[in-house]
């Protein structure tokens, strides 16, 4: 009895302590998309998803401002988000922050659409489509029902599809979460935009924030549909966890940087160039294949112009031809030109931040140039000189008798011991000069020979 009560004793504060410590607060993340929206903003966004997936979580906000970005860029990111079983709320802020092109496609897809004062939305033309000079409508949408009646007319067949693609892809997203699609509409065909203020008064976001706290306050209680059911939120109390962007996702972002990845592919064109140019450098050749590893990995998510690409392939090949096979400039020059419009149709959108910096293209232009004419010219220059080593460099160089002997016999030539031939008789210590080499026999006559000859 006595032992029980001491089991007791040491297990009661135990007890006391379990049942005070305080249930597990509901959380949630919040991320950032923070400029132009690119392989690395999706890979963010996705994986984050995920997680919060995996760990049942309450809420996923996305603070966004961006100016757009890529069109399957966008298009994974709203599928992740179509697809997610924890809410998302896409939050324009702060204050002077906008959601633009790429950023429109994704508010709209959001189960929830909020914004800050004093931002904007909108501009959601592709951005392959030359914008409309008909000044866009922002104060009022079409009116239910009605059509518009002076729509853009595209200037060509390519250009429609892409439009109407938008349009249909815009208006689904508008139709799934009863957002205004005829506003959607204009934002496509004439870039259209709106302020915050007028976003809500014209149903295009749900609800409008001053910050975050006041966001979670106006969400609480809201209800919304998620795949295979309805939610009503409870962000009474949610702790709010503010997700950073890890170190994968900073590296594809360095990586997926356009400027970046066309240094990466010239470095390991001309690595590997030039390890194929001196065998056994290794240190060129691996590095080079590794700069163009991770440009090919970067180029395979990134709008390429494989025209461009194929330019500046045959660009560098012009002027290692040149460096070869002079031509009076004919061949260096050309591949100048084809090396600088290669690069500059390399990127294959007008996104801003998504194109190649001309100083850039100009700087590895000359570089190049001088590059292969200096370093493949002096190659080539080293290879045309006399030899200097080897048994060739014997030829034409004096040699001393050892000892006396009529045909056969040895000579020191160079520091070293050779079988030597000759027609004349010679004698211990004489001069005598190399002519020629059969195999490891040096041809050799007497200097007074070579001289009487001459």
């Amino acid at each position: 009895m006595a032992y029980l009560r001491l089991l007791l004793l040491f297990v009661f504060p135990f007890i006391l302590l379990a049942e005070q410590t305080p249930p597990i607060a509901k959380q949630g993340i919040w991320l950032d998309i923070d400029g132009t929206i690119g392989p690395a903003t999706r890979d963010y966004v996705q994986r984050n998803l995920e997680r919060a997936s995996e760990e049942q979580m309450e809420l996923i906000i996305l603070r966004i401002d961006t100016p757009g970005g890529l069109d399957h860029s966008m298009r994974d990111i709203n599928k992740a988000i179509l697809a997610s079983a924890v809410p998302v709320v896409t939050y324009v802020a702060p204050s002077g922050a906008r959601a633009a092109s790429a950023g429109t496609y994704i508010l709209y897809a959001s189960h929830v659409a909020a914004m800050a004062p004093a931002t904007n939305l909108g501009a959601a033309t592709p951005v392959s489509i030359a914008p409309d000079r008909t000044p866009p409508q922002t104060d009022k949408p079409p009116a239910e029902g009605k059509k518009e009646n002076s729509q853009k007319s595209p200037k060509s067949a390519m250009e429609g599809k892409l439009v109407n693609d938008a349009v249909a892809y815009i208006r689904g997203l508008a139709q799934l979460r009863g957002r205004n699609a005829d506003w959607a509409e204009q934002a496509v065909r004439k870039a259209a935009s709106l302020n915050a203020g007028q976003a809500l008064e014209h149903g295009v976001i749900d609800l409008m924030a001053k910050n975050m706290t006041d966001l979670l306050k106006q969400l609480h209680g809201r209800k919304i549909d998620v795949p295979g059911k309805e939610l009503t939120l409870d962000t009474e109390g949610l702790v709010l966890r503010h997700q950073v962007p890890d170190w994968r996702s900073r590296i594809l972002e360095v990586i997926t940087d356009p400027n970046i990845a066309y240094i990466l592919m010239l470095l390991g064109i001309y690595g590997l160039i030039f390890e194929f140019s001196n065998p056994g450098s290794i240190l060129p050749g691996v590095a080079g294949a590794i700069c163009l590893l991770l440009a090919l990995y970067a180029f395979q998510v990134l709008p390429i112009n494989y025209a461009g690409l194929a330019l500046i392939l045959f660009g560098v090949a012009l002027m290692v031809a040149e460096a070869f096979e002079p031509s009076f400039g004919i061949l260096g020059i050309g591949g100048i030109v084809a090396f600088v419009f290669g690069s500059i149709i390399l990127i294959d959108t007008d996104i801003p931040g998504y194109g190649i910096s001309l100083p850039l293209i100009g700087a590895f232009a000359l570089v190049s140039a001088a590059l292969f004419a200096f370093v493949i010219g002096m190659a080539i220059k080293a290879r045309r000189q006399v030899v200097v080593s080897g048994a060739e460099q014997l030829i034409g160089l004096e040699a001393e008798v050892l000892e006396e002997f009529n045909h056969e016999g040895q000579v020191r030539a160079h520091g070293e011991l050779w079988q030597a031939h000759t027609q004349s008789p010679l004698h211990k210590g004489q001069r005598v000069r190399i002519t020629s080499i059969d195999g490891l026999i040096l041809n050799v006559t007497p200097e007074s020979q070579q001289k009487e000859d001459t």
